[in-house]
């Protein structure tokens, strides 16, 4: 199993270019993007190949991926198989509301999830918590998303799964055919690092990993496992911990 590592953990930590050399000596084999990337793709697919490290997903913002032949042009540069639909900006997502909105951005989603299979590369959604509050009708947005794109993939961030209250092993059991990436993270005890969002690295916290990654492997197809801290103060400590922790139930 090879582990990658989403750099928007690291867009505190410039440069980049040192990030990825410390990530590849600590054996990280792949690394995902994020919008906040793509304006210099050209020297990052460079500086990949300096490490030995390939980037085989994506993070794309809803407006870049509309934009498609640039998110396309994009993606065949840095070598990515996989693009994901990482959010919606945080007025379109408050809870509550009705189904509507979630249908539409489902439909949206199977559009370019289409587009994007015709030219040779998988499309996806990654969630946050937002998707598991109910609407006005108590659906929940994942429901919605999953039902209204069948044919689209989910990167499945577990640690958000838990902060949206509901138990990850059961959506991986429901719906592992559909999930091809995860996001590894973890949750600090309660009260501790605030300083950190509350996020912990990976098997500090308060997630049963071992109990998680055998989960994924039975019921899932995921291909990639993706370490992520939303807020680290330190980067070189979240990814050597990580990595460190992760490779004990690999």
């Amino acid at each position: 199993m090879d582990f990658s590592f989403q750099l928007y953990s690291a867009r505190n930590f410039p440069p980049l270019d040192g990030v990825l050399g410390r990530l590849a000596r600590l054996g990280y084999k792949q690394v995902e993007g994020f919008g906040g990337l793509y304006a210099e793709a050209d020297s990052l697919a460079v500086s990949l190949k300096k490490h030995g490290l390939t980037m085989p997903t994506g993070h794309f913002g809803l407006a870049q991926l509309k934009d498609t032949d640039a998110a396309l042009k994009t993606a065949e540069t840095l070598g990515m198989k996989f693009l994901y639909c990482p959010a919606i900006p945080k007025e379109e997502r408050e809870a509550g509301q009705g189904d509507s909105r979630w249908i539409e951005l489902g439909e949206t989603l199977a559009k370019l999830g289409e587009a994007f299979r015709r030219r040779g590369f998988g499309f996806g959604w990654h969630n946050h918590d937002f998707e598991f509050r109910p609407t006005a009708t108590g659906k929940l947005p994942m429901d919605i998303i999953l039902d209204t794109a069948p044919n689209n993939d989910w990167e499945m961030d577990v640690a958000w799964v838990v902060k949206g209250g509901h138990d990850p092993i059961e959506w991986i059991r429901k719906h592992g055919r559909r999930i091809n990436a995860v996001h590894v993270k973890d949750i600090a005890p309660s009260g501790e690092n605030a300083d950190e969002d509350g996020w912990a690295d990976v098997g500090h916290g308060t997630l049963d990993w071992q109990a998680l990654s055998d989960a994924i492997k039975s019921h899932t197809n995921a291909r990639y496992w993706v370490m992520e801290h939303d807020n680290p103060a330190d980067v070189d400590r979240f990814a050597s911990r990580s990595i460190a922790a992760v490779t004990a139930w690999k």
